[in-house]
């Protein structure tokens, strides 16, 4: 059985995509940028101002400005 993690899967595809982002943080703020980098506990992200390194606990949710392919077409 072939399983997917849609979390990597999904950080991954838009990290090599260079697809811009939005990342809704606990706390109300939002970040806009491209993933340049994540593992199980943190993501990286370019945004205008510099990196930001954020804790994934800290994210509600992440909206990305163009849809983003989780499966390939032989699944």
């Amino acid at each position: 059985m072939n399983t997917i993690n849609l979390q990597d899967t999904f950080l991954n595809n838009v990290r090599k995509e260079k697809i811009s982002i939005t990342v809704f943080l606990n706390n109300g703020f939002k970040l806009i940028g491209t993933v340049t980098g994540f593992d199980n506990y943190v993501i990286l992200i370019q945004t205008d101002k510099g990196q930001q390194l954020v804790y994934k606990h800290a994210i509600t949710s992440i909206m990305p400005f163009k849809y983003v392919k989780l499966h390939s077409a032989e699944e």
